[in-house]
């Protein structure tokens, strides 16, 4: 019980202040005083406590140094001086005029117990803030008075101290500035490698107190989340030490046996030899890390996790620095490649390669995009999915399981990139056994009967199949190609089961209700609806070469006039169709199938699909005829315009000659008796072999060349093509010596 002083009745004296502090809770403190500039100065840190002192007669504030045990405080708690307790963790009061005294406690638990004190002696409720009026020292001035809460001080490194220290590092805990101010003096006074000696110490005694302290202390430590600490702990002189520490639990019975695990069960292999020594120490370091932070931290609480995010960074840059390093060495990679792809090799040593090759990608996921592209670029060239395609048709299902991790890596980072692989494979060499394919049957044929390795090759070939992250480029359209390649070469393989059980089901039951291959019919149905469902022509393309409505129509047929579930699914499907009008299904039912299907009439569906057929018959054949009359009209035009256009060169023609050529007197002249006379040398269009039109103009110009009439004939193209009138006048440009002969 608390000694209260002469308030409390019957107490019994106190001989010495140190006989006082003894019984008293051990209370951290700093110790200010006012000096008569106003300005406050430290006095030390000691513990604070309240007794009867009997040379003061009464209650009184006593505080020992930290340092030397000394007593630097001996304040009586009078009746009439005023206290005032601030943030929690202040008590100030005036000792005189201008003399002004602060504790500042370490924290407010503390804080509040010497202030329930001094209100007791005061007989004053202690849920107060202030015990009487302030007359000397300002609000301002407790502003400056410094917390010591913030104020971190490690004793010496020994075996006695080992409490205290376990008690600073976790108290440092709560405080951001406290935690700085801890990890500064555990990086700078090689604080840490002095509590690894003692931890030997502490196992050569047997001191288990002592051991479950150092486990306190090592904890807290990694809680500090301080890179720089990080750096001495799990370093090759300190690493095994901290998990030696982290061994003794006091939560535990019995310690945990981790540095044995690590040392003895925990095996390192080298599938390739590692010549580099930084190489092989940041592997070993690592791994050590990643046991810490995942085994001796399973399930972190909020604050944990927060606190060991640095620990989650270190691991992180640590990966990165490994993938550099390995990718750095020109010969690593392209030896577990060629090992992986040597048929040679034994089943042990290649699961050992498959194995790392998954741990290596794991830690690539540890890279920047730029990086991670870089890399898996380079794995390509080396010859990634022949490597992958040799192991998973191997009998080992570890081996086949982590092949497909592998692959998930690379489909996560860029199906892009595995598609392109794929398209190569398959121009390389059309008849050999490809590598998607190998996955829809290793999907179809897993024998687990949870199907975990088939969900997750369903879950990689969704993503190879999804026209949403598919490249569309000016030059390339991946949807295009990857699509078309996948549906010539792998849709008969993806839906071979189905069609299979379409088949057989139906063809071995036709009865509805509870039998099971009925249900396997009906679902393949249901499947087939989906399918169209999506109004894809690629899908619709594929049925329609696949003739794949066929088992659905014998389905029909074997169900009869009988209402069903099955007859109903394939009814539906049907009506569908009609419905949406999907012309290229609708053309293909009805030209395929509709002799016999016509007399079902229960349903007008196929009535009503045979509408639809003739109704796009009349559309397509009214288009025909429209293009037709166009195609017609604009001959008719063109050849008018042509005929008028010869008409006119040929009179200016003979106008020329008439001028030009004048009658000599022993010619003959004969008088042109009818204008007319001239359009009967006209002649009609003629129909051509090549299916135009020959045009020919015939004037009389005997006087001129004496060997007859001139005749100019011009042929009429079938329809008028822009270019036409430029091969018009590319012939009136052309030298008489080249211009085609007249027709006589």
């Amino acid at each position: 019980m608390r000694e209260a002083g002469p308030l409390a009745g019957s107490l019994a004296e106190v001989k010495t202040p140190e006989v006082a502090m003894a019984n008293k809770s051990r209370l951290r403190v700093k110790l200010h005083s006012l000096n008569e500039d106003q300005q406050w100065t430290d006095l030390g840190t000691g513990y604070v406590s309240s007794a009867y002192v009997e040379r003061l007669q009464g209650v009184s504030l006593l505080v020992q140094s930290e340092s030397n045990g000394s007593l630097i405080l001996e304040s009586k708690i009078n009746t009439n001086t005023p206290y005032k307790k601030k943030r929690g963790l202040l008590i100030v009061w005036s000792e005189a005029e201008n003399h002004g005294m602060a504790l500042s406690f370490q924290d407010t638990a503390g804080c509040h117990e010497i202030w329930e004190d001094i209100c007791r002696v005061q007989g004053i409720d202690p849920s107060v803030d202030i015990t009487q009026d302030f007359l000397d020292i300002s609000e301002d001035e407790f502003d400056e008075i410094p917390e010591t809460s913030n104020m971190v001080d490690l004793p010496n490194c020994e075996l006695g101290k080992l409490k205290q220290i376990a008690t600073i590092v976790t108290s440092a805990l709560t405080s951001p500035i406290r935690k700085e101010r801890l990890a500064l003096i555990l990086e700078n006074e090689d604080y840490i490698k002095k509590l690894l000696q003692l931890f030997h110490t502490c196992e050569s005694l047997g001191d288990t107190e002592g051991l479950q302290h150092l486990h306190v202390i090592m904890k807290g430590i990694l809680f500090l989340n301080k890179t720089c600490l990080f750096e001495i702990m799990f370093s090759d002189e300190c690493i095994m030490n901290v998990v030696g520490c982290l061994e003794y639990d006091p939560a535990l019975a019995e310690p945990k046996r981790h540095r044995e695990f690590l040392t003895q069960n925990a095996k390192f292999k080298e599938v390739i030899p590692i010549t580099d020594c930084e190489l092989r120490q940041k592997i070993h370091q690592t791994y050590r890390v990643q046991y810490i932070h995942n085994i001796l931290f399973p399930v972190p609480s909020v604050l944990e996790e927060n606190c060991l995010s640095t620990i989650a960074n270190f691991i992180f840059l640590n990966k990165v620095e490994i993938i550099r390093m390995i990718q750095k060495d020109d010969k690593f990679l392209p030896q577990v490649f060629s090992q992986l792809k040597d048929k040679t090799t034994d089943d042990d040593k290649r699961r050992d390669l498959v194995f790392f090759f998954k741990e290596f990608c794991s830690f690539s996921q540890s890279l920047q995009p730029q990086s991670k592209g870089a890399l898996f670029k380079t794995l390509t060239k080396l010859g990634i999915l022949p490597a992958l395609k040799i192991v998973m048709i191997l009998d080992d299902l570890q081996i086949r399981s982590a092949a497909t991790d592998i692959l998930a890596y690379l489909v996560e980072y860029s199906p892009s990139m595995i598609r392109g692989s794929m398209l190569q494979e398959y121009k390389r060499n059309e008849d050999s056994k490809l590598f998607i394919n190998l996955l829809i049957e290793q999907m179809i044929c897993d024998t687990d009967p949870e199907l975990g390795g088939a969900l997750h090759l369903m879950g990689l070939l969704r993503s190879l199949l999804d026209p949403e992250n598919m490249v569309v480029t000016p030059n390339k359209c991946e949807r295009t190609e990857f699509l078309h390649f996948f549906y010539k070469q792998c849709m008969h393989k993806l839906v071979a089961p189905l069609l299979a059980t379409t088949e057989d089901t139906c063809e071995k039951d036709n009865i509805l209700g509870t039998d099971k291959n009925s249900k396997d019919c009906l679902g393949a149905v249901r499947f087939m609806r989906r399918i169209i469902g999506h109004k894809d022509e690629l899908y619709n393309r594929y049925i329609i070469k696949g003739n794949l409505f066929e088992p659905v129509v014998n389905a029909l047929l074997d169900t009869g006039t009988r209402y069903n579930m099955l007859n109903s699914a394939i009814i539906e499907l049907f009506e569908y169709i009609r419905v949406e009008n999907i012309k290229s299904l609708v053309t293909y039912i009805f030209e395929k199938f509709y002799k016999t299907l016509e007399w079902i009439e229960y349903v007008q569906t196929f009535k009503g699909l045979k509408i639809k057929y003739e109704e796009e018959k009349d559309r397509q054949n009214k288009i025909r005829k429209n293009l037709h009359y166009t195609l017609y009209s604009k001959i008719f035009h063109r050849s008018t315009r042509a005929l008028e256009k010869k008409e006119t060169c040929s009179k200016e023609n003979t106008q020329k000659v008439e001028t030009i050529m004048e009658p000599s007197k022993n010619d003959t002249f004969t008088e042109t008796k009818n204008p007319e006379e001239n359009e009967e040398n006209l002649d009609l269009p003629k129909t051509t072999s090549s299916g135009g039109y020959k045009v020919t103009f015939s004037n009389s110009a005997g006087p001129v060349n004496r060997t007859g009439n001139p005749t100019c004939s011009r042929v009429v193209g079938l329809v008028d093509y822009p270019d036409d009138d430029d091969d018009e006048e590319m012939e009136d440009e052309m030298p008489p010596g080249k211009r085609p002969h007249l027709d006589p």
